[in-house]
């Protein structure tokens, strides 16, 4: 958690570092995996406008270049060519969704739990990396593990998987800590980092407390 949290803390300095004078030259735009100016799809043209999503996007090529040069990779990189595909083809199908943007961070958050799960290589400590875990959470009253990723992308956003379950989480302002909240049929959901630990809130429960339990 202090890794995540410390990264976090580093990402936000990096913006007040980076201010420039207005004499300076503007800083570069943030990049897509594709060409905007021949983007088709509705989400793809989403992307290019969202700066989160475009972090997001670049960050998901990052990890999935690395799992195609790790063959001790699950799945093997031939499989993670084809599972690639499949995603993209379902990401798109975001652009339908009632909420296309929760859709999209929703398939990043997912998309990057899975190769950043199966793979070391894609787990390495990158000083550029947007992503951190996937790191487990032991809460009271919760027999699972919880599995936590996340985008630490600004906003930011978590893909929190336990037992049959799973949940992405967007980071909302806090006067403390750093707070997700987010909801799926069943209610609303809040994962909240603070100094004093974290609390995880799932519908028809109360906050639970968690620790992090050492990743092997």
């Amino acid at each position: 958690m202090k890794t995540v949290m410390a990264l976090f803390t580093c990402l936000l300095a990096a913006n007040v570092c980076a201010a420039t004078p207005p004499s300076a030259e503007p800083p570069t735009p943030i990049k897509t995996t594709f060409d905007c100016t021949l983007a088709k799809a509705s989400v793809e043209k989403l992307i290019c406008r969202d700066p989160q999503l475009k972090q997001m996007d670049m960050e998901l090529m990052r990890l999935y270049r690395l799992a195609l040069t790790d063959e001790r990779a699950v799945p093997p990189p031939d499989k993670i060519v084809i599972d690639q595909r499949f995603w993209m083809a379902a990401r798109n199908q975001c652009g339908a969704d009632p909420e296309p943007k929760t859709c999209v961070i929703r398939s990043y958050a997912e998309r990057a739990h899975l190769l950043r799960q199966g793979s070391a290589i894609v787990r390495t400590k990158d000083p550029d990396r947007l992503t951190e875990g996937p790191l487990a959470f032991r809460c009271t009253g919760l027999n699972a593990l919880i599995a936590a990723t996340f985008y630490l992308t600004q906003p930011g956003a978590v893909y929190l998987k336990w037992a049959n379950a799973s949940i992405t989480l967007n980071q909302v302002q806090s006067d403390s800590g750093t707070r997700y909240t987010g909801k799926d049929r069943q209610g609303d959901y809040s994962f909240w980092q603070t100094d004093n630990g974290v609390l995880f809130q799932k519908p028809g429960s109360g906050a639970m407390s968690c620790t992090a339990e050492p990743v092997g």
